[in-house]
């Protein structure tokens, strides 16, 4: 099993202006500890339910680059883009410049988009939920095309590219996986069977939910014979660690006992978030206690 690390606040004891230096500190010790991948939401104000709108929030894809340089093998992703923030021809340009750039750890997340606020402030559209999937859908068949180094014209209903043409091409082969992120049963989830090599659940749906989520994954998987272990599954959770469990923390005896039994339910990577992120002590721990035995956890199905 993997794990995964996100990064979705940037407001930190030390101030503004040591941002940067915090945030390369944090990258190079989670490749360090041993993460798998690292991740920040492709979002322009902070969201609701981890600060005030007017808290730091960086650019997504400029923060990757800026990690990319200071790493040499953690993976890289959004989590997640909404489709609505660029056009899909230049988004696969971004995604595709940040593979090459870092030799092949790109992933390219993905979602529907919700944030309204954010359109709204900065003067983005922000269509309907079913035409935000409708775009969705495009952009991964864009996405497709231009990975597969089709230049012939896309015509759409929402967008439409003369010559999709995408140089240089992406290291990894045959793209950067698609990591989709929600967990709508009729329309995300039949997106991740068709279009995906990845998909990210909440943690905090609980055992059952993520059972019966997985399930319904797998039956869409089968309607368009898809093998669904193709699909990488990943849990998004906030979690704080110690090694005495204090203040709500778990153990590192509870957090292997956490992860093997998302693991068991067929999870292959637990990417989470960790609100005292800017300290070296849980870095600590997940380095010499915890990364190494989650390492060793098999997941069910593989």
């Amino acid at each position: 099993m993997r794990l995964g690390l996100q990064v979705p606040n940037y407001t930190w004891p030390n101030g503004q202006e040591n941002l940067g230096d915090t945030f390369s500190l944090i990258a190079q010790r989670a490749e360090r500890a041993g993460f798998y991948s690292m991740w920040v939401m492709d979002h322009f104000f902070q969201i609701r339910n981890v600060g005030p709108a007017e808290n730091e929030m960086l650019e997504s894809y400029s923060a990757l680059a800026f990690a990319a340089g200071h790493t040499n093998r953690i993976k890289l992703g959004t989590m997640v883009t909404g489709v609505t923030y660029r056009h899909p021809g230049i988004l696969v340009k971004t995604a595709t410049t940040l593979d090459v750039l870092s030799h092949g750890r790109a992933y390219l997340g993905i979602g529907a988009a919700w944030n309204e606020e954010e359109h709204i402030g900065l003067g983005v559209p922000f269509p309907s939920v079913s035409e935000r999937f409708e775009r969705l859908e495009e952009t991964l068949q864009i996405a497709h095309q231009m990975w597969d180094g089709n230049e012939k014209p896309f015509e759409g209903k929402h967008y439409r590219l003369a010559r999709p043409l995408n140089s240089p091409r992406p290291v990894q082969k045959p793209h950067p996986p698609i990591l989709i992120g929600g967990t709508g049963e009729r329309k995300t989830l039949r997106m991740v069977a068709q279009y995906a090599d990845g998909c990210n659940l909440f943690a905090r749906l609980g055992d059952d939910e993520l059972k019966r989520k997985l399930s319904v994954l797998r039956d869409h998987c089968q309607s368009i014979g898809r093998p669904y272990e193709d699909i990488e599954k990943t849990t998004l959770n906030v979690m704080q660690f110690s090694r005495d469990g204090r203040n709500g923390s778990m153990t590192p005896a509870a957090a292997i006992e956490h992860f093997a039994s998302l693991a068991a339910m067929g999870i292959d990577q637990a990417i989470f978030s960790m609100p005292n992120v800017y300290d070296v002590e849980p870095f600590d721990i997940l380095a010499t206690e915890i990364i190494p035995a989650v390492e060793k956890i098999q997941v069910a199905g593989r």
